[in-house]
């Protein structure tokens, strides 16, 4: 079996291209700029090019064919409008990453299937994979082109550690300031529910789809089974730390207003997603791929990027930003504590 993916050195991606070379065998090429050759397996092919150079693209194709073909770095209509014109009759299987995000938020209940409604008024980024599902979908029904459309919810490897809220050099700083005993900012009471994926389970849900004739014309959400409040996320990550957890709880919709000023899309990220408690039923992936199960719990995810985090440096990118940012907010609940309890005496 021969796959191409568009991207492949992703969080998620990179678990997915190794266990299709390492474990099952498919003969696979990355179609990308070659910035991060240092992550792909021997044995993976290359084709450097831009993406959204189509004409080079396709030169550089020449009369390749596959079995399936994956899109990960695909934001925009344009772009799967692109491949549509790239590979329609060129793949037995297109396989397109969207987002858990772009179901409605809230939904009219917390536990997600793929037929929940689609529409996030909060996040021009869920609305723009939708618009890309129903072109994809469009096609399949009047083209018969074979796409299979995925929808990832929070997804991550051992480089990183998830958090609800961070700045633009990812969880670091969080991490920091707990083990500094300072205030960690947990978005809203932090009891609403949250499902963590990590990047070898959601491989072996991929995989499983590839290939596979029950995956044409259809769209399955791949998360673990493990849900979580985020009180719960933090509290496993501060015990990884050995560390005492300082929470501070604040209004989703607080910090999505103070988050205007610097730069920071907090409508999106939390009131379009990470705000909005979701169970995700995954029945529909499990009929279609058996192995599909956790294997990776959190609390064990978390020791595993903890290690690597710790070893490695260059995942240690402080964010003074956004941790004067955190004060901020901080100082500025406290002064509404006191500006109210302070009128009542």
């Amino acid at each position: 079996m021969k796959a191409l993916f568009i991207g492949g050195t992703g969080t998620i991606s990179t678990a997915i291209v190794k266990r299709l070379v390492t474990e099952l065998g498919w003969e696979v090429w990355l179609l990308n700029r070659g910035n991060r050759n240092n992550v792909i397996p021997e044995g993976v092919h290359q084709i450097t090019a831009d993406i959204h150079n189509e004409e080079d693209v396709s030169e550089k194709l020449g009369d390749m064919t596959f079995d399936t073909v994956c899109e990960f770095i695909g934001f925009h209509v344009e772009d799967v409008e692109r491949d549509y014109r790239l590979f329609n009759g060129r793949t037995r299987q297109y396989i397109y990453i969207s987002s858990a995000s772009a179901y409605h938020k809230p939904a009219a209940g917390y536990v997600i299937t793929e037929g929940t409604t689609l529409a996030n008024p909060h996040w021009q980024y869920s609305r723009d994979k939708i618009a890309s599902e129903e072109f994809l979908m469009k096609k399949y029904r009047e083209d018969g082109f074979p796409v299979t459309i995925v929808r990832p919810s929070h997804t991550y490897d051992e480089r990183n550690i998830p958090v609800g809220l961070h700045g633009k050099n990812g969880s670091w700083q969080v991490l920091k300031r707990m083990m500094e005993g300072r205030p960690v900012i947990i978005h809203g009471d932090g009891s609403s529910l949250w499902t963590l994926t990590f990047n070898t389970d959601f491989a072996v849900g991929f995989t499983g789809l590839m290939g596979n004739r029950h995956a044409i014309g259809e769209a399955f959400q791949i998360t673990g089974d493990e849900t979580l409040t985020w009180n719960q996320i933090y509290a496993t990550i501060s015990d990884a730390l050995g560390v005492k957890l300082n929470a501070y709880h604040v209004s989703s919709y607080f910090l999505a207003e103070a988050g205007k000023a610097c730069g920071y899309d907090l409508e999106g990220a939390l009131l379009g997603d990470k705000a909005v408690s979701v169970v995700f039923d995954n029945r529909k992936l499990k009929t279609a791929v058996p192995d599909m199960c956790t294997k990776v719990r959190f609390d064990q995810g978390v020791r595993k990027a903890l290690d690597y985090i710790m070893s490695h440096p260059e995942c240690q990118r402080e964010d003074p930003e956004f941790d004067e940012w955190c004060d901020r907010v901080i100082v500025a609940m406290e002064k509404a504590v006191k500006s109210f309890t302070g009128s009542l005496e």
